[in-house]
């Protein structure tokens, strides 16, 4: 992966004040997915959303990391729902 696509964690929890251990919890509960490469560990740009929506959950509203993941699993399904609409929206029309 190229490093224009990705930043390290270190900079990342400078960025968003949070700690280092937050982001490795968010891994480790399989709700982001960071990219280790010798010693150093990055978060792809792409999951810097995820991160986000994440870091408010946990940080403002208090939510646990059992909460988050209810949380992802929710929204899948309903992302996964509008999907299914959509197709089916198609078909009829």
């Amino acid at each position: 992966m190229e490093k224009a696509n990705h930043i390290t964690i270190e900079q990342c929890c400078v960025v968003y004040n949070i700690e280092r251990s937050f982001v490795q919890k968010l891994d480790e509960h399989g709700l982001i997915e960071l990219i280790r490469t010798d010693e150093t560990v990055f978060i792809a740009f792409e999951q810097l959303a995820d991160l986000e929506k994440y870091t408010h959950l946990y940080y403002e509203l208090e939510i646990n990391l059992e909460g988050l993941e209810t949380i992802k699993h929710l929204l899948d399904r309903v992302h996964a729902l509008q999907q299914e609409v959509n197709r089916l929206k198609g078909e009829a029309g």
